[in-house]
């Protein structure tokens, strides 16, 4: 008898069992992909290598590791000798180390590739060949693919049924260890969260007002465009329109519809996440919405009961699933199984990207290729919703443009514009902060974290705030709940912020100061400004200015373009908040930009590998990231939180729950910031990447982390 898994002494999984049960679990995984027949085969065939006497003595004696994923493939490409055999064996052969790089032809045994794979020398495992009757489960039918991207599509099958076989292999071998049935869903079916949503939706109508009248047109439309067959949409709501809900209206109306399973909302920032999440949890209830991004935590100790939620995060197995542009992309360019296998609950989903102008720019072409594969190949629908729409329709192929859910939007704007955008020209830090003085409550953004901390040390001691990513997350909750306060109070309330404050951030001011940037950027500073459109638009001023030439000899060159273009628009649009002017900006920006859309060729990788479909996973994996600054993490212990995980961190308990939670009370900072507090004494290492800081004199509660040394004072840019 050839074992697969074993618990205890006597508790034995046979590796026919474990072969059969992850077959069955893949083939349902794979139906939304009409890929059955592919992932039933990579699951019989996966484990094919522990039919040897090496891996008996390794499960039953503990002797050595033994390659036991070579063999499945190896014995597929020597039986089908086709495309579709290799697209398979790059599966089973990574389905524990991840999908490895396709190589070449002149790759030795001794190569981590699949050509190197194939030639690799494993134990003896024939007998499995017999007792599995090998042929006769070898794929009859390809999937059923448009090939829109030539071997992009097909790398992308891959990816997705590498997600379908190591999702089955891993529940089905937590169902053995933890004696329970492979049953990971949370929540509740998508039509009793529909019945929930409508009665909420209910106390909206009949509108009471002109803006609820609108807010109320938009919810219609979109519940109108639900029932539209399946494909890419885009929903223009200017801010205030309601977007949030009305897209969860359309995404849970048109799901029911068609069939399809859950809801994806994918968000650029986690501010923007905790906001959504919360208000989705309200109304549809807590177990029906799983948010999965870096601040969040499952459990509270290791020991704990492991629970749906943290059970469904691992495979997005919820009927609402709220999660950052970091986790969403980098999961569909990964090789690794422990990134890859909630992508096949991707398939067949309705996916809402939210603030879609925050696509990652340097890697716009290959999501929106992602995109793409997803409507045309998995069975999705998306939506490309913001109130600032990009000109991505070109982009797109003819088969797959966006449909507008919302008709009218140049209407839709005109009823909604709450500011006006005002040039003035160039502004030094005293004139600034005069002028922020004489408003006892304004908003100021610029683009450098120096900049915010020394306009808001120029300020009147009462009232002021200062925001950036110098100050921990959770340090930055509380001072939007105080600024919140102040500004509901009518009291002095003057912020300066760095631009985190811009997308999705729920505040109201009367007048915003906006450092001159990208009109994206100049659009989203304006959504700060007579947010409640309870002000006359004439008073509601957005003031762009020029900042000193320290700051702008500075500036990133990823935001010298978009400025750029930003002037560019203005010289020619009168109005730079008009749909006109926004699609004038995006098709320029993209055309001037063309050159850097992919700046890692992640789409020529994929193409060159096309004609003998040796992809190159593994590489492009480490090299998709859409976060990519040189940075150090600092743990700040000041809260009694911070200083427990602290402690637990210094004495070797690692989990990925307490690393999690750091994250809300840690500082990101650059090299030379870090080799500051380094080289001083200030900073002990954690673990790599994560370091804590030992002298809080360096942490203000105003002005967040900064550096004493001995050459003065250092305030981080």
């Amino acid at each position: 008898m050839y074992i697969a898994h074993k618990k205890g002494e006597n508790t034995l999984q046979t590796v026919s069992e474990h072969l059969h049960n992850v077959a069955r679990l893949a083939t349902g995984f794979a139906a939304p992909l009409g890929a059955e027949e592919c992932a039933f085969c990579c699951g019989i065939l996966h484990d094919l290598g522990k039919y040897s006497e090496a891996f008996r003595h390794r499960i039953l004696d503990n002797g050595p590791r033994v390659d036991h994923s070579t063999a499945g493939a190896q014995t597929l490409c020597d039986e089908m000798k086709n495309g579709l055999a290799r697209l398979m064996a790059y599966c089973i052969a990574g389905h524990h180390s991840g999908l490895p790089d396709g190589g070449t032809a002149s790759d030795t045994a001794a190569a981590p590739t699949l050509m190197g794979r194939l030639k690799k020398a494993v134990p003896d495992y024939s007998d499995g060949l017999q007792e599995l009757s090998i042929p006769p489960v070898l794929p009859k039918n390809p999937p059923p693919l448009s090939v829109v991207n030539g071997g992009f599509t097909m790398a992308f099958f891959t990816r997705m049924l590498y997600s379908c076989l190591v999702d089955a292999d891993f529940l089905d071998t937590e169902a053995f260890m933890a004696d329970r049935p492979p049953q990971r869903e949370m929540g509740e079916p998508l039509p009793d969260l529909w019945q929930k949503l409508s009665q909420h939706l209910q106390t909206f109508y009949p509108p009471k007002n002109p803006l609820n009248q609108k807010r109320c047109g938009i919810l219609d439309d979109c519940q109108r465009a639900a029932e539209e067959a399946p494909g890419l949409f885009s929903l223009t709501v200017p801010t205030g329109g309601g977007k949030t809900l009305s897209s969860l209206a359309f995404a849970l109306k048109h799901a029911i519809k068609h069939g399809l399973q859950r809801v994806v909302y994918v968000i650029p920032y986690t501010s923007i996440i905790e906001q959504t999440a919360q208000v989705f949890r309200d109304i549809l209830g807590d177990e029906n919405v799983l948010e999965h991004h870096s601040n969040v935590c499952f459990r509270q100790e290791e020991e704990d009961e492991v629970t749906a939620a943290e059970l469904a995060s691992e495979n997005w197995d919820a009927p609402v699933v709220i999660t950052t542009n970091v986790q969403f992309f980098e999961s569909l360019f990964s090789n690794r199984s422990s990134r890859c296998r909630k992508l096949h609950n991707i398939a067949r989903s309705v996916i809402i990207f939210d603030e879609a102008q925050m696509l990652p720019r340097d890697y716009l072409l290959p999501c929106v290729g992602a995109i793409t594969e997803l409507c045309v190949n998995c069975g999705c629908t998306a939506v490309l919703c913001t109130a600032t729409q990009p000109a991505l329709d070109p982009f797109f192929p003819a088969s797959c443009r966006p449909r507008e859910i919302c008709q009218n939007t140049d209407a839709l704007y005109q009823f909604f514009r709450r500011t006006q955008l005002l040039s003035i020209g160039e502004r030094t830090d005293a004139q600034l902060a005069a002028e922020l003085t004489e408003t006892p409550q304004v908003l100021c953004i610029v683009n450098s974290r120096v900049q915010a901390q020394t306009l808001y040390q120029l300020l009147p001691p009462e009232g002021r705030f200062h925001l950036s990513t110098l100050l921990y997350p959770s340090h930055r909750k509380r001072i939007l709940k105080a600024i919140r306060n102040r500004l509901k109070d009518g009291l002095s309330c003057r912020v300066v912020s760095t631009s985190l404050i811009e997308a999705g951030v729920d505040v109201d001011f009367p007048l915003v100061y906006r450092s001159e940037a990208g009109l994206d950027s100049d659009i989203q500073a304006a959504g700060r400004c007579n947010r409640e459109g309870k002000r006359p638009l004439e008073e509601s001023l957005v003031k762009l200015f020029i900042p000193e030439e320290r700051y702008r000899k500075h500036l990133p060159s990823a935001l010298r373009t978009p400025l750029e273009v930003a002037r560019l628009v203005a010289a020619r649009q009168e109005d730079l908040a008009s749909p006109q002017a926004i699609h004038d900006y995006f098709s320029q920006l993209f055309y001037l930009q063309r050159p850097m859309l992919d700046r890692k060729e992640i789409l020529p990788s994929f193409e060159r590998g096309a004609r003998n479909l040796l992809f190159p996973f593994a590489q492009i994996a480490a090299e998709f990231h859409l976060i990519e600054s040189p940075t150090q993490t600092v743990l700040i212990p000041l809260e009694e939180e911070a200083a427990q995980l602290s402690e637990d961190l210094q004495l070797g308990f690692f989990s990925r729950e307490r690393l999690r939670k750091a994250g809300l009370y840690s500082v990101n900072i650059y090299q030379n910031q870090f080799r500051a507090l380094w080289d001083s004494g200030r900073l002990e290492q954690l673990t790599e990447g994560l370091y804590l800081l030992n002298d809080l004199d360096c942490y203000s509660e105003e002005m967040g982390l900064t550096a004493n040394v001995e050459a003065g004072d250092a305030l981080f840019a």
